[in-house]
């Protein structure tokens, strides 16, 4: 994104019931400052979640808690823990991805196939910012995935 657009994107003020429409132009800068709304906002929830997350362990293990008495009850807290980190660790990729969907937003790529350069389009966005392909060409890759891991 040119220094231009990244300053129009943060000047542009969303109406709150703001929401992209096929009567507009695709990926205009309305559209743009929308998901890059939307990815942010995102990103800020699973920050706020994993830190708050670290911080309950931190205290767990610190003995701020107190433990558990027998061993079925220190097996259960362990395993929740574990649950806890698994939870975390694909929060993480996600952020990755929602990084990733920011620079695409960036350099101007956002929306588009990485496979067909064709619009995502606005619903699948919608459900899923962080989308790069389209339903199709997701789909066809799935398949070959399929293929040749089996």
């Amino acid at each position: 994104m040119t220094k231009d657009m990244k300053k129009i994107l943060d000047e542009i003020v969303l109406p709150e019931d703001y929401k992209p429409s096929e009567k507009e132009e695709y990926m205009n800068p309305m559209q743009l400052a929308y998901f890059r709304k939307k990815l942010l906002d995102w990103k800020q929830e699973l920050v706020t979640g994993s830190e708050n997350a670290r911080k309950t362990l931190v205290e767990e293990t610190s003995g701020t808690y107190s433990t558990a008495g027998d061993d079925i009850d220190r097996a259960n807290d362990e395993a929740l823990k574990q649950l806890e980190l698994r939870t975390r660790d694909r929060e993480r990729k996600v952020i990755a991805k929602i990084d990733a969907a920011l620079q695409r937003i960036e350099n101007g790529t956002f929306g588009y196939c990485e496979i067909t350069d064709e619009p995502i389009g606005l619903k699948r966005l919608e459900a899923r910012p962080v989308a790069t392909m389209t339903v199709e060409a997701q789909e066809e890759h799935e398949a070959k995935e399929r293929l040749y891991n089996n």
